[in-house]
């Protein structure tokens, strides 16, 4: 299992990023999988996930400004970031963790995931 993120970099408030995440060695329909960040000082927090059936998922207090999706044929995951804060500075990591179909298992807390990339920094200032 691989994932590479991408996509992070400075913006003004109010801007959109959008983040991506390569994944190789795994199928989609086999894992759950998400976007987690950490800021300064702070733990990491699920931001956004999606099941193995394609359920998704956001944190509910960026709900109205995040989207998460996935291009099965391309096996990239993609957070849209919209109306970007500083308080959503914080490095951005993709992770993956196998779950069963037919559970509908579209969130996990960080510690669940066992697959992680190198992470993509976002910085809103």
């Amino acid at each position: 299992v691989q994932l590479v993120e991408s996509g992070g970099g400075l913006v003004q408030p109010g801007g959109s990023l959008r983040l991506s995440c390569q994944a190789s060695g795994f199928h989609f329909g086999s894992y759950c999988v998400g976007w987690v960040h950490q800021a300064p000082g702070k733990q990491c927090e699920a931001v956004a996930s999606v099941s193995p059936e394609g359920t998704a998922n956001i944190a509910f207090e960026m709900r109205d400004r995040f989207t998460i999706s996935l291009d099965n044929a391309k096996n990239t995951l993609y957070l849209q970031m919209n109306s970007l804060k500083p308080e959503d500075t914080a490095m951005y990591y993709c992770a993956a963790e196998p779950r069963v179909r037919g559970y509908y298992t579209y969130y996990l807390s960080p510690i669940e995931y066992n697959y992680w990339g190198q992470g993509t920094q976002v910085t809103v200032s």
